[in-house]
C-alpha cells in the first residue's frame, strides 16, 4: 500500500500505539500525580508521534531528520518517566513491561528509519 500520509507509516502508528498505552497506564496512577509524573509521561509519550508527523509534513529531509531525532529523544524521556514510576511505587513493574517492550521496538525503528535516511 503506498504512503500517501504520515498516518500511513508504520513508524507513526507505533507511536500512537505507545502513546495510547501510557495514556491508559497513567489513569490508574494516584490523582495527587496529575500534574507530576501523569502530565510527564503523556507529554512525552504524545510528543514521539507528533514529532514524527510534523517531520513529515515539513518535506524536507533535513529537517525531517531532525525531528525523527527529537521523537528519539521524547521516546528516552518517556522510559526515563516510566522507571522513575516503578522506582518510586507508583505502578510496578508488571504493567510498565509492554510499555518498555513497545518503547524498545519504536527505538529499533525510530534508529532504522533515521540511518536509511541519512544514507540515501
Amino acid at each position: 500500500m503506498p504512503i500517501r500520509s504520515y498516518r500511513d507509516r508504520r513508524i507513526w502508528q507505533a507511536g500512537m500505539n505507545l502513546a495510547e498505552q501510557c495514556y491508559y497506564l497513567t489513569q490508574t496512577f494516584p490523582a495527587q500525580e496529575r500534574y507530576g509524573m501523569i502530565s510527564q509521561i503523556r507529554r512525552a509519550a504524545a510528543s514521539i508521534p507528533a514529532n514524527i508527523a510534523e517531520g513529515y509534513g515539513r518535506e524536507n529531509r533535513g529537517e525531517y531528520l531532525q525531528f525523527l531525532r527529537i521523537a528519539q529523544g521524547s521516546l528516552k524521556e518517556l522510559e526515563t518517566h516510566l522507571l522513575l514510576a516503578e522506582r518510586c511505587r507508583i505502578t510496578g513493574s508488571q504493567p510498565i513491561a509492554p510499555i518498555l517492550t513497545q518503547c524498545e521496538e519504536l527505538g529499533k525503528m525510530l534508529h532504522t528509519l533515521i540511518r536509511r535516511l541519512q544514507h540515501t
